[in-house]
Protein backbone atom coordinates (compact mmCIF):
# COMPACT_ATOMS: atom_id res chain seq x y z
CA UNK A 1 0.00 0.00 0.00
CA UNK A 2 1.91 3.10 -1.29
CA UNK A 3 1.32 6.15 1.19
CA UNK A 4 0.24 9.68 -0.89
CA UNK A 5 2.35 12.89 -0.08
CA UNK A 6 0.68 16.11 0.76
CA UNK A 7 0.18 18.16 -2.42
CA UNK A 8 -0.87 21.78 -2.70
CA UNK A 9 -3.75 21.25 -5.79
CA UNK A 10 -6.62 18.93 -4.52
CA UNK A 11 -6.84 15.67 -7.10
CA UNK A 12 -10.52 14.37 -5.90
CA UNK A 13 -14.03 16.63 -7.47
CA UNK A 14 -14.31 16.87 -3.90
CA UNK A 15 -11.84 18.78 -3.10
CA UNK A 16 -11.44 21.02 -6.07
CA UNK A 17 -15.74 22.00 -5.16
CA UNK A 18 -14.11 22.97 -1.77
CA UNK A 19 -11.78 25.58 -3.41
CA UNK A 20 -13.31 26.60 -5.40
CA UNK A 21 -16.14 27.67 -3.35
CA UNK A 22 -14.50 29.53 -0.65
CA UNK A 23 -13.03 31.01 -4.17
CA UNK A 24 -16.15 32.28 -4.24
CA UNK A 25 -17.20 33.84 -1.22
CA UNK A 26 -15.14 36.55 -0.56
CA UNK A 27 -16.07 37.31 -4.22
CA UNK A 28 -19.79 37.40 -3.28
CA UNK A 29 -19.35 39.31 -0.19
CA UNK A 30 -17.36 42.15 -2.26
CA UNK A 31 -20.27 42.49 -4.95
CA UNK A 32 -22.57 42.50 -1.92
CA UNK A 33 -20.28 45.37 -0.47
CA UNK A 34 -20.15 47.69 -3.31
CA UNK A 35 -23.60 47.23 -3.73
CA UNK A 36 -24.33 48.22 -0.41
CA UNK A 37 -22.14 51.21 -1.05
CA UNK A 38 -23.23 52.22 -4.30
CA UNK A 39 -26.84 50.88 -5.12
CA UNK A 40 -28.45 50.75 -1.98
CA UNK A 41 -26.93 53.84 0.20
CA UNK A 42 -30.12 55.42 0.59
CA UNK A 43 -31.95 52.13 1.14
CA UNK A 44 -32.26 51.17 5.35
CA UNK A 45 -31.77 47.69 5.87
CA UNK A 46 -34.84 45.50 7.01
CA UNK A 47 -35.37 44.18 10.49
CA UNK A 48 -35.02 40.29 9.19
CA UNK A 49 -33.97 38.27 6.35
CA UNK A 50 -37.16 38.35 4.47
CA UNK A 51 -37.40 42.34 4.88
CA UNK A 52 -33.95 42.67 3.81
CA UNK A 53 -34.47 40.64 0.78
CA UNK A 54 -37.64 42.37 -0.18
CA UNK A 55 -35.46 45.97 0.16
CA UNK A 56 -32.36 45.26 -1.26
CA UNK A 57 -32.94 41.90 -3.15
CA UNK A 58 -29.08 42.15 -4.67
CA UNK A 59 -26.94 43.18 -1.83
CA UNK A 60 -29.45 40.65 0.66
CA UNK A 61 -28.90 38.06 -1.85
CA UNK A 62 -25.24 37.81 -2.84
CA UNK A 63 -24.40 38.06 0.84
CA UNK A 64 -27.04 34.55 1.52
CA UNK A 65 -25.56 33.05 -0.91
CA UNK A 66 -21.62 33.99 -0.42
CA UNK A 67 -22.40 32.60 3.34
CA UNK A 68 -24.06 29.71 1.51
CA UNK A 69 -20.81 29.22 -0.41
CA UNK A 70 -18.19 29.30 2.59
CA UNK A 71 -20.88 27.11 4.40
CA UNK A 72 -20.74 24.61 1.75
CA UNK A 73 -16.97 24.82 1.03
CA UNK A 74 -16.75 23.11 4.96
CA UNK A 75 -19.01 20.42 4.30
CA UNK A 76 -17.24 19.44 1.05
CA UNK A 77 -14.03 19.85 2.20
CA UNK A 78 -15.11 17.50 5.05
CA UNK A 79 -16.03 15.17 2.55
CA UNK A 80 -12.97 15.39 0.97
CA UNK A 81 -10.74 14.49 3.73
CA UNK A 82 -12.94 11.59 4.85
CA UNK A 83 -13.74 10.34 2.33
CA UNK A 84 -11.26 10.23 -0.76
CA UNK A 85 -8.41 10.77 1.95
CA UNK A 86 -8.02 14.60 0.08
CA UNK A 87 -3.81 15.50 1.27
CA UNK A 88 -3.77 18.82 -0.44
CA UNK A 89 -3.29 21.76 1.60
CA UNK A 90 -5.89 24.12 -0.32
CA UNK A 91 -8.46 21.76 1.08
CA UNK A 92 -7.39 22.24 4.60
CA UNK A 93 -7.14 25.58 4.59
CA UNK A 94 -10.48 25.66 2.62
CA UNK A 95 -12.03 24.00 4.89
CA UNK A 96 -10.96 25.51 7.71
CA UNK A 97 -11.93 28.79 6.23
CA UNK A 98 -15.66 27.45 5.63
CA UNK A 99 -15.36 26.17 8.80
CA UNK A 100 -15.26 29.98 10.48
CA UNK A 101 -17.53 30.82 7.87
CA UNK A 102 -20.27 27.93 9.08
CA UNK A 103 -19.21 29.05 12.78
CA UNK A 104 -20.21 32.72 12.41
CA UNK A 105 -23.74 31.67 10.80
CA UNK A 106 -24.11 29.63 13.60
CA UNK A 107 -23.15 32.02 16.14
CA UNK A 108 -25.48 34.56 14.40
CA UNK A 109 -29.31 32.04 14.31
CA UNK A 110 -28.30 31.27 18.33
CA UNK A 111 -27.38 35.15 19.05
CA UNK A 112 -29.09 37.06 16.90
CA UNK A 113 -28.38 40.87 17.69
Amino acid sequence: MSERSWRIIPEHSPGRWSVGLVTAAPLLFLIGFSLANTLYASVPAGRSIPADIAARPWLALSMLTGMASGTAAFITGVLAIAKQREKAFLVYASTILGGLFFLFLAAELVFPH
